[in-house]
């Protein structure tokens, strides 16, 4: 007689671009990030509960300081679950790393409910594109040849496809073709994540699903020219993975927070 439980799902949260700061009246275009953020926790919590692992992909930090990257750490305690954290081109890697090893948020290949997690290092310091170095690429290759059998799910800060929004063409990942040359050789790959682009995106490519998520402060306007923010909530990106690789995500939004967005601005 088999049993008709089956083990529940991996929960994994992303929570991305927060762009805290060591101020606790630090803004975005008129938007408090830590507000922002807590508000976006609180939703969390609210509509998914806990958990299992949080995924913190770039731009946690808008001026790098250890501060904000504390002030990541102290909030993310209300979950129960690990987190990993990745740099972005606002961040300071070193500093990042630094944090992130006393909150327990270094690691780069994590094993967890029958699935593996690939953390890359996109930023490139001093300047908003990305690149892969050769280092990442060869970890990347390292880690998917000796788990062959878990499904995988490969994070990045920079967008490794174009987007709708004209402006951001030149500050995506540069060798993209190299990053995709090692994912087609591994058919574990069933998710591609990134941030840096503030705004949700679901794509297809191969097979894998490319996914990227709202920011927790402020939001770019999907299919602009130019630079351009748009009066949207903050958000999160939920997934419920399972062991056989098939999975369900999607991006929720903290509807009630309330903000003055500076929609003026030429840069952030």
């Amino acid at each position: 007689m088999t049993s008709k439980h089956t083990a529940r799902p991996l929960r994994v949260l992303q929570l991305t671009d927060p762009h805290l700061m060591a101020s606790a009246d630090g803004a975005l275009l008129g938007v408090n990030t830590r507000d922002s953020l807590d508000a976006v926790i609180a939703e969390v919590l609210k509509s998914h509960g806990q958990p299992d692992l949080i995924l913190a992909t770039g731009d946690l930090a808008q001026d790098g300081s250890e501060e904000a990257y504390r002030v990541l750490g102290n909030r993310l305690k209300v979950f129960r679950g690990d987190s990993a954290w990745m740099a972005g081109n606002h961040d300071h890697a070193a500093s990042l790393a630094t944090v992130a090893e006393s909150y327990g948020a270094a690691r780069r290949h994590i094993v967890l409910g029958g699935w593996q997690f690939i953390l890359l290092d996109s930023s490139v310091p001093g300047k908003v594109h990305g690149e892969l170095a050769e280092s990442e690429l060869a970890f990347l290759k390292e880690v998917l040849e000796q788990n062959p059998d878990l499904p995988a799910l490969v994070t990045l800060h920079h967008h490794p496809v174009d987007i709708s929004a004209d402006w951001m063409r030149d500050i995506g990942l540069w060798n993209r073709d190299d990053f995709w040359q090692v994912i087609d050789r591994f058919p574990q790959v069933k998710v591609v994540l990134w941030g840096h682009i503030h705004q949700n995106f679901e794509q297809h490519r191969k097979g894998v699903q490319l996914l990227a998520t709202p920011s927790t402060c402020i939001q770019f306007t999907s299919g602009a020219s130019q630079f351009s923010v748009e009066d949207r909530a903050p958000g999160y990106r939920w997934f419920e993975l399972q062991a056989s690789g098939n999975f369900t995500t999607e991006v929720c939004r903290a509807l009630d927070f309330q903000f003055e967005l500076d929609q003026n601005s030429a840069g952030y």
